[in-house]
């Protein structure tokens, strides 16, 4: 190799590190990806940001590999645990509010058409500890109840057993077809019949799946509604957070300060969430 052809690739290396240490890597929540998938294609775009967005391994995804440092933002629909902190010390874990969304209980139409309009606690945990198999124990239609579990480690399913057991720790292991992304888990439950599963409330679209009302132990049927929600009388509600090690910096901070900012709470809103404007 001549001195010009190893010059030549000299500098297109050192151009290619330049462009990776400038690139904004973002890893975690299906739920929180909405509105940072739109807001990244504005920044791109805008302020010719090189953004790289990802949903690999869900909420808890993002939380290991910002405690790795491969990401710079991790996107999260529950909190950091203790247990999180403890296995990444040298990571500030910190978590920024950026809005609101509400876990569902999501059946598919011919539960809904059958006359499933709601469910309760108990009702719930015996279909999770397979004692109810059937719809027509909760006066629904004669039909084996297709139960899909979220990834244990999804923010979704750790909302749903905090719900049912107090404590996700506490929930028993059991041997239910799973589900990943809220995407997966829509098209899931709505192309099999008899279908349950755990979704972010703002997916349920009331056409191919249907979220149900909880009935609480007065009998009051509360429906996942942005009134509900932001009162969290619904008793799913979570909040939606982006994760940085640290007080954000350089891109991460142009990032967070743009979702923070009104145009970015437009976004939350716009996927269906609730801006922290709403919160009460």
């Amino acid at each position: 190799m001549n001195r010009f052809a190893f010059r030549l690739l000299f500098i297109a290396g050192l151009a290619a590190s330049v462009v990776h240490a400038d690139t904004l890597k973002i890893n975690g929540s299906t739920t929180v990806n909405l509105p940072v998938a739109e807001a990244a294609e504005l920044l791109r775009a805008e302020q010719k940001m090189v953004i790289q967005v990802d949903t690999q391994g869900g909420s808890s995804g993002g939380i290991s590999m910002l405690g790795e440092g491969l990401v710079q933002i991790g996107m999260a629909s529950k909190h950091v645990n203790e247990e999180d902190r403890l296995k990444f010390p040298k990571c500030k874990f910190k978590e920024i509010h950026v809005g609101e969304d509400a876990v569902a209980l999501i059946v598919s139409a011919d539960v809904w058409e059958g006359g499933v309009k709601s469910i309760t606690k108990d009702q719930v945990k015996g279909i999770y500890e397979g004692v109810t198999t059937n719809w027509k124990q909760l006066g629904g239609p004669d039909k084996r109840i297709a139960f899909f579990n979220k990834e244990p480690g999804r923010g979704t399913w750790e909302v749903f057993a905090n719900w049912v057991y107090g404590d996700h720790k506490k929930a028993p292991q059991v041997n239910f077809p799973e589900v990943g992304g809220n995407e997966e888990t829509r098209n899931k439950v709505g192309s099999t019949r008899g279908a349950l599963s755990q979704l972010s409330s703002s997916w349920a679209d009331g056409k191919t799946v249907f979220a149900l009302n909880i009935k609480d132990e007065s009998g009051e049927l509360i429906p996942p509604t942005n009134e509900n929600i932001a009162t969290k009388k619904y008793p799913l509600s979570r909040p939606l957070f982006l994760l940085t090690n640290g007080e954000p910096v350089n891109e991460a901070k142009t990032f967070v300060d743009f979702v923070l900012s009104d145009r970015g709470q437009a976004l939350v809103k716009k996927h269906g969430y609730l801006p922290l404007a709403e919160l009460k």
